[in-house]
């Protein structure tokens, strides 16, 4: 399965997709990379005249990127319609603001895969090196 196949795996569209490319995937981990288009609808309200990128969104591309991509590498073609993905907790630090325009590169280590359920150990980083943020962040992947 390429980098392009896991992508075009995802359950996610756009405005709601927030991966544009993975840089390296194994069964320990997966690095890749968003940039935050200025238009996305959330920059209009947070904040006025100050776009600063939501938390949440800064965790949904760390899971999109870290937990989801990862857990379709890991299960290879066991993916179908009838899979369902969930995020089951994360405990995110924030360190820095991300605007728009940024592009940010996220870095995800396996800690364990097992029942269907992965757990990763995140990190943030923009394309300048600077760290955004960190934490891990766990999902479940099951069948309906």
């Amino acid at each position: 399965m390429t980098n392009q196949d896991i992508i075009a795996k995802l359950p996610y569209s756009k405005p709601f997709l927030f991966v544009d490319e993975i840089t390296s995937i194994s069964e320990n981990g997966v690095v890749g990379n968003y940039t935050f288009d200025e238009n996305l609808d959330f920059y209009k309200g947070h904040f006025k005249n100050n776009p600063v990128t939501p938390g949440v969104i800064l965790t949904e591309v760390m899971a999109q990127i870290g937990v989801v991509c990862l857990g379709i590498y890991l299960l290879n073609n066991d993916i179908n319609k009838n899979t369902l993905i969930a995020l089951t907790s994360s405990e995110i630090e924030y360190l820095k603001p991300v605007f728009p325009k940024e592009k940010v590169v996220v870095i995800s280590e396996k800690i364990y895969f097992r029942f269907g359920k992965l757990k990763c150990k995140v990190k943030m980083i923009k394309d300048s090196g600077i760290e955004v943020c960190n934490g891990t962040i766990a999902g479940m992947i099951y069948e309906k």
